[in-house]
């Protein structure tokens, strides 16, 4: 009999992880039986309801769905994943945390995609984590599930570069094919009994934990130096930015570099290359911009139109 797999998982970054188990079921001897997302939640100015995108997928391939509010608080939502008979739970971003008597379900225990060489960058932001602090490399870990945040033993672990121009979104599209990728290996190996765990204890690196990410987080202070706000600029695209206030208003900031030179912090002055800011070391070239109801765009054409802007001060 095929390996019954429940998927669990919500945004964009567990597409892939659920395409590829879907589309290689026939060639590994497993079947995808359910998927299990987030609700519809309110999302736009509209705030109309809208699916998530791994619902998305599920609905245009005739996959069975559930969307319980809470696996804590529904009994009966635990009651219908026990009655699946699932052989192993699949998890990618699903966005809730799983009780011990969840993942005690299925024998074969509970693997997730997490997107960190693990021990570090446990939780909730580890894309947006590994940015901020300016690393060069990451990874994904294909991991078995405890009751804790993101701290069971480890399957696999595949390394990946991170791009001096990376942010958020596009790294976060690389790793979700990179973890799809290994999670299909390393399936295999675990169902059939050939791959040994390994305590996050054995592993090199110090755990961290991050959190998950809120708005006034994008706050930029402009006595931080050059070289962290501009990794704000990517770590923090697509959401919720790295933003500052201009005459009261919002004013988002997309892309920026570093320039070597001195200006009191959050001073706008003029270059050669354009506008740029004074911050706690060296200066912050401001690229891409986006005013307050206002399009994403370049900052020479922001300046043409906002010629007070030199010699303002940002806060």
């Amino acid at each position: 009999m095929a390996t019954r797999i429940v998927f669990m998982g919500t945004p964009e970054f567990a597409v892939p992880s659920l395409q590829l188990l879907h589309t290689t079921g026939a060639e590994h001897n497993w079947q995808v039986v359910t998927v299990v997302t987030q609700p519809d939640r309110p999302a736009g100015r509209g705030k109309k309801l809208a699916i998530s995108p791994v619902k998305a997928y599920a609905l245009d391939h005739n996959l069975p769905l559930l969307q319980p509010v809470s696996l804590r608080k529904e009994p009966d939502a635990v009651a219908a994943l026990r009655g699946l008979q699932p052989d192993l739970l699949v998890v990618a971003a699903y966005g809730q945390i799983l009780r011990q008597e969840v993942l005690d379900i299925p024998p074969h225990g509970a693997i997730n995609v997490h997107a960190s060489l693990l021990p570090a960058y446990r939780g909730a932001s580890p894309i947006t984590a590994a940015l901020l602090d300016g690393l060069s490399t990451t990874g994904v870990s294909i991991m078995l599930m405890d009751a804790g945040m993101d701290t069971g033993a480890v399957l696999t672990q595949t390394t990946a570069a991170i791009e001096p121009t990376d942010t958020t979104a596009t790294l976060s599209v690389r790793l979700a094919e990179v973890g799809a990728q290994a999670l299909v290996e390393t399936l295999p190996m675990w169902l059939t009994g050939a791959l040994t765990p390994t305590p996050q204890s054995a592993l090199p690196g110090v755990p961290t934990l991050c959190r998950l990410i809120k708005k006034e987080a994008g706050s930029i202070d402009w006595t931080q130096p050059a070289t962290y706000i501009e990794r704000m600029t990517r770590a923090y695209a697509p959401w919720p930015s790295a933003y500052t206030f201009w005459q009261g208003d919002v004013l988002k900031l997309w892309q920026a570099a570093v320039r070597h030179g001195d200006a009191p912090a959050g001073k706008v002055i003029a270059t050669p290359e354009g506008p740029a800011v004074g911050t706690g070391a060296d200066l912050l070239l401001l690229q891409t911009l986006q005013p307050a109801g206002k399009r994403q765009m370049d900052a020479r054409s922001f300046l043409n139109g906002a010629p007070e802007f030199i010699g303002s001060e940002l806060a």
